[in-house]
């Protein structure tokens, strides 16, 4: 019985069922295609960049982040309960990201996501992803043809703390997620720049010495090495490396006390559960 009460934390709160397991691979193929393909078709560098087709693109994952959610709720993973908490927490991450507003790299929203898909689970991470990056920009004037960008990244580092090893535990588990949160920072940032890396003119390349950037109709790994020197050089060793070093002081600070009380937030609400009623006896 000890041993039951010791692993019970561990449980997903938000569990994911078969169809939005489906529905979450789904959108996360879709989701890449739209950062890699100009890497596939040949694509002409344009000041506007992204400008143009942004609104479609953030329309188009408007019905998916909807089909998520509604196939969490079909299954009984998501409930109103589970449906509160996301918007707490979003409310939360989008007043925090402003503390840091990207500085030197210096992001305050992310380790919240860390956690918070530790606790709740993939699907739930994945949502809290799209909507605490879309409330921030909201709140700080930051919507642009980025955003949609930022919530994929943003909802795909919310689902991979998700699935995590769910067994690991104590100072074990904090050292995971310090280590998961570094790989993420500079992940962010790798995808970030290759939303706008080959739409941008040679005039627009920072340190332009011609091997840095986009080819159109290249081979996919030509391109690819002229991405990476690109990303090395401009923003690797300043944002992403501070991104990392924000993630992992918050977690290393907060993030006990964070997991701890989400954790029992999640006992106490019993998200998923249905309630139970016992007859009163007849006098």
């Amino acid at each position: 019985m000890a041993r039951a009460l010791d692993w019970d934390h561990l449980d997903r709160a938000v569990r994911v069922g078969g169809r939005s397991a489906v529905v979450l691979a789904l959108t996360s193929v879709a989701g890449l295609m739209m950062f890699v393909w100009p890497l596939l078709v040949r694509v002409e560098p344009q000041s506007m960049q992204h400008g143009p087709d942004a609104p479609f693109v953030f329309m188009g994952i408007l019905p998916l982040l909807i089909a998520i959610v509604l196939a969490e709720l079909s299954e009984g993973g998501m409930d109103s309960k589970a449906l509160a908490m996301l918007g707490v927490l979003s409310a939360v991450n989008a007043a925090l990201r402003p503390l840091g507003a990207g500085t030197a790299g210096i992001e305050t929203v992310f380790f919240m996501l860390v956690i918070a898909g530790r606790v709740f689970g993939p699907g739930f991470g994945f949502v809290l992803g799209c909507t605490s990056l879309f409330a921030s920009a909201l709140l700080t004037a930051g919507v642009g043809p980025w955003l949609p960008f930022q919530m994929l990244c943003s909802a795909w580092i919310g689902m991979g703390a998700g699935l995590l090893p769910r067994r690991v535990t104590g100072k074990a588990e904090i050292a995971m997620l310090v280590l998961y949160g570094v790989v993420v920072a500079y992940v962010f940032g790798f995808l970030m720049n290759l939303w706008f890396w080959p739409f941008i003119t040679d005039a627009e390349v920072p340190y332009h010495d011609g091997h840095i950037s986009y080819v159109p109709g290249a081979p996919v790994l030509e391109n690819l090495h002229r991405f990476t020197v690109f990303t090395l050089l401009t923003s690797t060793a300043g944002w992403d490396t501070g991104r990392a070093i924000t993630n992992t002081v918050a977690i290393l600070v907060l993030g006990p006390a964070i997991l701890a009380t989400l954790r029992r937030a999640t006992r106490k609400a019993s998200f998923g559960r249905l309630p139970t009623f016992s007859r009163t006896p007849e006098p």
